[in-house]
């Protein structure tokens, strides 16, 4: 374990640790939401195994990390007068995990608004299982984990011990996540405004990472080259919108 001993390996270590942490918000949301529907008692319980089970597919897609950087060979193209695109295994898992969460938070924001019709029984809160929950975690966090290796090997390539330094950086910044993922799940739960805010920023996360896979395959519509959304405006839209709530939580705790 000499290349702990570098102050490089420190710096790329803290600072790569931050960057997963700040990627892992997504996955905190998108928990927060999929929870929920579980009773308080194993809300906990479906973090915690989802996160797990997550840290070892991030693990493992490290290790093959060779294998996800030939991914962005193209599998097959298409080439039409309107659309031209390079379809390639990492464009393909973003798209579909983009679809997925537009699924998932459209159904969701349908289901809290639409409610219960009159005269109709209220259904039971708790409509999933333990197993449903943290497939969907495990699921989502797959997607993301793209994004993060890839991340991940663009910051430490070159460095020595670039391997073990990402694998370290994926496990302190998941055990973080396991300790803030349900403070975090229950503030939201318990605020109906800001779980509309969140199923919000899920639309906008899956839009992204649709524009994202359609800009790794290099698509042109209408002779338009579909460009990556930056995701700093991103997570400035995020920051705004909830610091926006904060101001009106604290004025209606004042009435």
């Amino acid at each position: 374990m000499e290349i702990f001993t570098q102050v490089d390996t420190w710096i790329a270590l803290l600072t790569l640790t931050f960057l997963e942490i700040i990627l892992g918000i997504d996955n905190i949301i998108f928990i927060s939401i999929s929870t929920s529907k579980l009773p308080e008692k194993l809300q906990r319980k479906a973090t915690n195994i989802g996160l797990a089970l997550a840290m070892v597919f991030r693990i493992i897609l490290l290790l093959g990390v060779s294998y996800l950087i030939a991914m962005k060979e193209p599998w097959f193209t298409i080439n039409t007068s309107w659309l031209t695109t390079e379809i390639t295994g990492q464009s393909i898992i973003l798209i579909l995990g983009g679809i997925f969460l537009l699924y998932k938070s459209t159904s969701e924001i349908h289901h809290k608004v639409e409610g219960v019709t009159e005269g109709e029984e209220a259904p039971k809160k708790k409509t999933s299982t333990l197993s449903k929950v943290i497939v969907q975690i495990v699921l989502i966090d797959i997607v993301f984990s793209f994004d993060s290796v890839l991340t991940a090997v663009g910051m430490t390539n070159g460095v020595e011990g670039a391997l073990i330094i990402m694998i370290t950086a994926v496990i302190i910044s998941m055990l973080i996540m396991m300790v803030f993922a349900n403070p975090v799940s229950q503030f939201v739960n318990k605020h109906p405004t800001i779980q509309m805010l969140a199923l919000s920023f899920l639309i906008l996360i899956g839009f992204m990472l649709i524009t994202e896979g359609a800009h790794l395959a290099n698509t042109v519509i209408f002779k338009q080259h579909i460009g990556a959304i930056p995701k700093g405006y991103l997570y400035f839209a995020i920051a705004f919108s909830l610091g926006v709530e904060a101001l009106n939580m604290r004025i209606r705790k004042k009435k």
